[in-house]
C-alpha cells in the first residue's frame, strides 16, 4: 500500500519554473509557516522567523541581492528563513503555553532553562550552529508541505546575505539561512533526481 507521505518526499524535486500569474493568498501563507513551525527546536526555543516577500515591489527588493533568480520573481512568494541566535533567557516564556496546557510541570522549566544556557551561551559558533539547524528544520518541513499541497518549492542559497539583511531589516541576532521560493510549477521541471546508493552512504555499526 502507497504511504502517502513517503510519495510526498519522494516526489519533490527543486523547482525551476514557476507559473508567474499564480498566486497564494496569506492564509494559506499562514499556514505553511504554522505547519513549518512544528518542526522541532532545541528546548523549543522556536528561534526562527520567516518573512514572505510576496509582493511585487517586495520581490523588486529581493531579485537583484538574489543573484536575478527567475523563482524570486515568478514563484507566489519567496520566504526568507531567519535563525536566530540562541539566547536561553526566553526559555521560561516559550514553555509557559507547554505549563498552561498541563504538559510540563513548572518545576521543569528551570530543568531546562539551565543546562540550555551552560550549553549554548558561552559559545557563539553553538549559537549560530543551532539558527542555522533549526531554520532548516522549518524550511524542510514547509517543503514537505508545500509539495503535499501540490505547490513547487526551491531552496536557495545564491544571494547576498548582508544586503538581505540591511534591505529587510533582520535584527542582529538574526541569520538569512535561505531563501524558499514557493508556488505554482509550469512544464519543464525535472523529476526527483538519482541520489547516491545506500552502500555509499550509510555505515551499521
Amino acid at each position: 500500500m502507497t504511504n502517502p507521505v513517503i510519495e510526498t518526499i519522494l516526489s519533490r524535486t527543486a523547482a525551476k519554473y514557476y507559473d508567474p500569474a499564480a498566486t497564494m493568498s496569506d492564509d494559506e501563507i499562514r499556514e505553511l509557516v504554522r505547519i513549518g513551525t512544528t518542526a522541532p527546536t532545541s528546548f523549543h526555543l522556536q528561534n526562527w522567523r520567516f518573512i514572505a516577500v510576496r509582493t511585487p515591489e517586495a520581490k523588486a527588493r529581493l531579485k537583484p541581492i538574489a543573484w536575478n533568480q527567475p523563482a524570486v520573481g515568478d514563484a507566489a512568494v519567496t520566504f526568507i528563513i531567519c535563525g536566530q541566535l540562541v539566547e536561553t533567557s526566553v526559555i521560561p516564556q516559550r514553555l509557559a503555553p507547554l505549563v498552561e496546557a498541563g504538559v510540563m510541570p513548572a518545576d521543569m522549566v528551570a530543568e531546562w532553562e539551565i543546562p540550555a544556557r551552560d550549553l549554548y551561551m558561552a559559545y557563539p559558533q553553538r549559537r549560530r550552529d543551532e539558527a542555522i539547524r533549526t531554520a532548516t528544520f522549518g524550511a524542510a518541513t514547509i517543503i514537505y508541505a508545500a509539495r503535499s499541497l501540490g505547490l513547487g518549492s526551491t531552496p536557495m542559497i545564491g544571494f547576498d546575505a548582508d544586503a538581505v539583511h540591511r534591505e529587510f531589516g533582520l535584527s542582529a541576532d538574526e541569520i538569512p539561512v535561505m531563501l524558499l521560493s514557493i508556488g505554482t510549477e509550469r512544464p519543464g521541471n525535472w523529476a526527483q533526481k538519482p541520489r547516491r546508493p545506500i552502500t555509499e552512504v550509510l555505515d551499521f555499526v
